[in-house]
């Protein structure tokens, strides 16, 4: 039985730009240390953890794989001998700022690095307009890295949405799929709860969503609602809008009993479609 921790954090976005990271390392070093001791194996926290979530602030907060916040999060994965996925900050890399999730193991070491695929532009008049690609630039494809516990994948956020991106981390043995993502108060209730139970039963995996907490005072209002499906489509772990540590226990032997009782990836048949 593998058991994971989903890091609901509150971040600091109302201070000056060292401060809000300073107050935000310290917030997500305590909830680290709170899930390894709490009996998690692996511990995630949620998208753009270091850094308010507007486009005004990803380039001045953006930080190159050897920045602070990197080499912190790889000192929390060694000290507390646990894998840590490590939600997203943004990312400076060959003069572009992409939005990145460092993946750490036992000792530190970053065995995989995700940056978002599929940029969050959407337009919904009078509700929300938001358009990273104002800003961002988008990663190139899937992630998967291995762990004793199996195979695991990571994306980002908009990603979700793509059913075909998240099935190609399934082809390839994914088991576990973590999220790191920041859904906001329009789609969020019409879509975060289906987005993710859809996405464990199209590949009849588990899947993973670590959001932040809601900041009511934000110009981005997330939805919070960290949650943990199953194969099957159940919520085994789900939060509300309130910092938390959510934790899950994963039963692997779930995927196979699920895909014998309905047989859907069995019976794929990518020949006609």
């Amino acid at each position: 039985m593998l058991k994971i921790a989903l890091c609901q954090m509150m971040c600091s976005r109302k201070k000056t730009m060292e401060e809000n990271k300073a107050e935000n390392w310290e917030t997500a070093e305590k909830l680290v240390a709170e899930a390894a001791a709490g009996g998690a194996q692996i511990v995630v926290l949620p998208e753009i953890w270091n850094c308010p979530y507007t486009n005004k602030c990803f380039e001045p907060y953006s930080e190159t794989e050897d920045g602070e916040t990197v080499k912190l999060m790889s000192g929390w994965a060694k000290k507390h001998g646990i894998y840590l996925v490590g939600g997203s900050i943004p990312e400076r890399r060959d003069c572009n700022i992409y939005n990145t999730c460092f993946v750490f193991d036992r000792e530190g070491k970053i065995i995989a690095k995700n940056s978002k695929t599929h940029l969050f532009d959407i337009n919904v008049p009078g509700k929300i307009k938001f358009m990273e690609s104002e800003v961002l630039t988008p990663g190139d494809g899937i992630t998967v890295f291995d762990t004793e516990y199996g195979r695991m994948g990571v994306a980002i956020c908009f990603d979700v949405r793509f059913s075909a991106f998240i099935q190609k981390m399934a082809d390839e043995g994914a088991q576990l799929i973590f999220l790191p993502a920041s859904f906001n108060m329009t789609t969020g209730p019409a879509h975060w709860d289906i987005s993710m139970r859809m996405r464990a039963v199209d590949n009849q995996i588990f899947f993973a969503a670590c959001a932040p907490a809601r900041c009511t005072e934000s110009s981005y209002v997330g939805y919070g609602n960290s949650c943990v499906a199953d194969p099957w489509g159940d919520f085994i772990a789900h939060a509300d809008e309130t910092a938390q540590i959510l934790y899950a226990d994963i039963d692997f032997n779930r995927i196979e009993e699920v895909r014998e009782q309905l047989p859907i990836v069995r019976n794929r048949r990518p020949e006609l479609y």
